[in-house]
């Protein structure tokens, strides 16, 4: 995908949500809202797996086990979901962790646990 395209894809992502939190509002367990979404997007149109495992390589390949992403969008976008009180620096270091060791660019971070959505992209550079 381009950047152009991938763009487009996190800002479909973000506003789902938007409509998600808007309506179901924040107290439910994670796996309410990932289920919301992973729904919602497929009814877009859009291919989304749950749960995915992702490689995590060293610098020279090797394969070092793997994670398991909450969503991995159209087989390029990593989401990261959260429902709680806020976003801490291990939910960061957590989805930035994920992109660098997959060497997937493009990561979003969704928590559904505060009153108002939080929603950041991050890039691999």
């Amino acid at each position: 995908m381009t950047e152009a395209e991938i763009n487009g894809l996190c800002d479909v992502v973000g506003e789902t949500s938007f409509a998600i939190h808007t309506y179901h509002r924040n107290g439910h367990l994670e796996k309410i809202y990932e289920n919301a979404l992973v729904h919602r997007l497929r009814k877009q149109g859009l291919k989304v797996a749950q749960q995915v495992p992702l490689t995590v390589q060293d610098e020279d390949g090797t394969v070092l086990g793997e994670f398991f992403a909450d969503l991995f969008v159209e087989g390029c976008l990593v989401v990261e979901l959260k429902a709680s009180r806020a976003i801490a620096e291990e939910h960061v270091a957590q989805l930035l962790g994920y992109l660098k060791s997959s060497r997937i660019r493009t990561g979003l971070l969704i928590n559904f646990g505060e009153p108002r959505l939080y929603v950041k992209k991050y890039l691999m550079g």
